[in-house]
C-alpha cells in the first residue's frame, strides 16, 4: 500500500516537472524574441517574462524535480529488485539524460535573467522538443517494462524527431511567409 501511495506522488511530481520543462523553453522563445523588439515594448515584456520565468522555475520546475526525484529514490529503497531489470537501467539513463536537460534549462534560464541571449529563437524551439523526446522514451520503456523493445523505440523515436523537426521547418516557413 505504501508503494502504491509513493508511486503516485511520483508520478504527479513528474508530470508537473514535464509541464515546467515543456513550457520554460517557450517562454525563453518569448524573451528571446522581446529582445528584438523595439522599446518600452522590449523593457514592459521582458520584465513580465522574467517575473513569469522565475516563478515557473523556482516554484513549480525545481520542486517538482527534487520530489520526484526523491519519491524515485525511494521506490527504488522500497523495490530494489527493480535496478537489476533492463528496462529501469536504460530508463534510468534517459532520467540522467533528463536531469542534464534540467540543468542545462537552469543555465539558460540564468543567461536570460541578466539579458544574455545566446540562443537564437528558432534554436530555442528545437531545444524545446528534448523533454517531449525523453517523455516518449520513458513511457514507453515503463509501460513496456522491456530493454530489448527500446531499441525499436528508439528507432520509432527518432522517426518522430525527423518528423517534429520537418513539422519545425514548416512552420517557419509559414511564420516568414505571414511576417512577409
Amino acid at each position: 500500500m505504501e508503494y502504491d501511495y509513493i508511486k503516485s506522488l511520483h508520478l504527479i511530481f513528474v508530470i508537473t516537472w514535464f509541464a515546467g520543462l515543456f513550457y520554460i523553453p517557450r517562454l525563453f522563445v518569448y524573451q528571446i524574441e522581446a529582445q528584438a523588439m523595439p522599446e518600452p515594448e522590449k523593457s514592459i515584456l521582458l520584465k513580465q517574462l522574467k517575473i513569469m520565468t522565475s516563478r515557473l522555475w523556482f516554484i513549480i520546475t525545481w520542486p517538482s524535480a527534487i520530489l520526484a526525484i526523491s519519491f524515485a529514490v525511494y521506490l527504488l529503497f522500497l523495490r530494489p529488485v527493480y535496478l537489476e531489470q533492463p528496462w529501469m537501467q536504460v530508463k534510468l539513463g534517459f532520467v540522467v539524460l533528463l536531469i542534464i536537460y534540467h540543468i542545462k534549462s537552469h543555465f539558460i534560464q540564468k543567461e536570460l535573467q541578466n539579458d544574455v541571449v545566446k540562443w537564437t529563437s528558432n534554436g530555442m524551439r528545437i531545444y524545446n522538443e528534448g523533454a517531449t523526446l525523453i517523455l516518449f522514451a520513458v513511457v514507453f520503456l515503463v509501460i513496456l517494462k522491456s530493454a530489448v523493445n527500446w531499441v525499436y523505440g528508439l528507432v520509432g523515436l527518432l522517426v518522430f524527431a525527423v518528423i517534429l523537426m520537418l513539422l519545425f521547418k514548416l512552420y517557419k516557413r509559414i511564420r516568414e511567409k505571414n511576417n512577409s
